[in-house]
């Protein structure tokens, strides 16, 4: 009896665990029913009503071209598998090679061996980056004639009584401007190594380096500036002010071909661009900000812009007119295809030109057609509405690619640029005063430059620093011989 009392218990305990859980499990499923039956219930976010339109207005609105809907392309061929197994390793690579010869027989302990066969193994590796000190002896000789004194000139360093190597600071220039290391990191990353360098060292060698480099900086600037085309943008940079805190400040790139220049601005006034700018003459790519009405007043600077901004837009208005704000943006999406095809058949110049105006030109007009039939349909607050009035407003500018094959459909190149700058301002959150931030923007241009010519930065660091610094006099190479252009040149030779 004792027994079967234990077992029925045991068989009860079971049951009211399991009713337990699937009164967990029911609670659960009316939470999301009832979070489903609120988000029903919540209207969705609409217009306002648009006005009474006259019966002309209808019409054409009814009558509005579009573009055929986008015909999902077939599936290509699957491409034939590459071979299976491990890739060799590059050749070029350095090899560290060794020889191991059994000592012993792994069955009966024997060393009376012969060499029958081998196993060869090769690997991956990799050898710390140790500081090394350079000691140089530099004797000092008298001569026998005269009993003048000579001592050994002393290699080139990036200035006198030196601490450091050029080869050295052209490391940390592309530890700090390149690989976007903070400072503080770099300085334990070498006390680890028992290298023990204060962090102000660190911050003199940067303005060093940035003085050494602005010359070259300012060599790129004066060619911008003697050019006929241009782009440009900006972005946020936080700069802590000694006494007044974290001032927010702006960082700009201006850019051309493989020219790179950043330059740091407390505020981005008009007065500044224009006064800036005053030498430029030819086409500058911005964005639609105020701030260049002034320069783009002048009848010897043309205004081109972005049309990446207004077909974000667009995709912005998909919220509120699903519909009509896709039939817009297939248009410019139309057009960014067309000069896509252009580029993979590698049209330039004239062949450019004349495949814009036979194959997007008929697109832009017809989105012109279309805006005209769907502006009067929408009232003034409607993000489409908003849209529209950025084309009307820039059409010209967004439109001058039709006419100069140099220019590209949006400005999305000078974005691209500043991907540099925001790593940099998340690892470092902000520059430490006005002088830090020029002495970033300038570096952080040579190191921009270097990339688009696809130069080892450090390499051109440390070549530039050689024939800027102590043996400057001895080289006597003008600024305009010392850029990464001219180092691209030298290697060629």
């Amino acid at each position: 009896m004792r027994a079967e009392n234990a077992q029925l218990r045991a068989q009860i305990a079971t049951l009211l665990s399991k009713v337990a859980r699937l009164t967990d499990q029911v609670s659960e499923l009316l939470v999301i029913a009832q979070r489903k039956k609120r988000g029903a219930e919540r209207p969705p976010k609409a217009p306002e009503p648009a006005p009474d339109l006259p019966e002309e207005a209808t019409t054409a609105f009814e009558g509005r071209p579009t573009l055929p809907e986008p015909v999902e392309k077939p599936r290509p061929e699957p491409k034939p598998r590459k071979p299976t197994g491990r890739k060799p390793l590059p050749e070029h690579l350095p090899a560290d090679t060794s020889v191991l010869t059994p000592e012993a027989c792994s069955c009966c302990s024997g060393r009376n061996l012969e060499i029958v066969d081998e196993v060869v193994e090769e690997k991956l590796t990799v050898v710390a980056a140790h500081q090394r000190r350079r000691v140089v002896h530099r004797k000092t000789a008298r001569c026998r004639d005269c009993l003048g004194r000579t001592t050994a000139e002393a290699p080139p360093a990036p200035f006198e009584r030196s601490k450091v190597t050029c080869e050295w600071l052209a490391w940390l220039f592309v530890q700090k401007f390149v690989l976007l290391v903070p400072l503080d990191r770099i300085r334990r990353y070498l006390g680890a190594q028992g290298v023990m360098l204060s962090i102000s060292f660190y911050v003199s060698q940067i303005e060093v380096l940035a003085e050494l480099f602005e010359a070259i900086d300012g060599e790129h600037w004066r060619e911008l500036l003697a050019g006929n085309l241009m782009a440009s943008d900006a972005t946020g940079l936080k700069v802590l002010i000694p006494k007044l805190g974290a001032h927010h400040g702006h960082i700009e790139v201006y850019h051309h071909d493989a020219l790179v220049v950043f330059q740091y601005e407390a505020e981005k006034g008009g007065e500044t661009q224009q006064s800036k700018l005053a030498r430029f003459r030819g086409t500058l790519l911005v964005d639609a900000e105020s701030r260049y009405n002034a320069t783009f007043r002048r009848e010897d600077v043309i205004e081109a812009g972005c049309n990446a901004h207004g077909r974000r837009k667009f995709r912005d208005a998909e919220e509120v007119q699903p519909k009509l704000a896709a039939e817009g943006a297939r248009f410019i999406s139309a057009m960014f295809e067309s000069d896509d095809e252009a580029r993979k058949q590698g049209l330039v110049g004239d062949a450019r030109r004349a495949w814009r105006q036979r194959e997007i030109a008929p697109l832009a007009a017809t989105f012109r057609k279309w805006m005209d039939a769907v502006d009067p349909t929408l009232v003034p607050s409607d993000p489409l509405a908003k849209a529209i009035r950025y084309y009307r407003n820039h059409w010209d500018a967004l439109m001058r690619f039709l006419e100069d094959p140099r220019l590209p459909l949006d400005n999305s190149a000078s974005e691209r640029e500043f991907q540099a700058v925001a790593k940099l301002r998340l690892n470092c959150l902000f520059a430490g005063g006005t002088e830090g931030a020029h002495r970033a923007a300038v570096l952080l241009g040579i190191a921009a430059t270097c990339r688009r010519l696809g130069l080892d930065v450090q390499a051109y660091a440390t070549w530039a620093l050689e024939r800027l610094g102590t043996h400057r006099a001895k080289f006597a190479l003008p600024v305009a011989q010392l850029t990464p252009a001219a180092y691209k040149q030298a290697l060629a030779r």
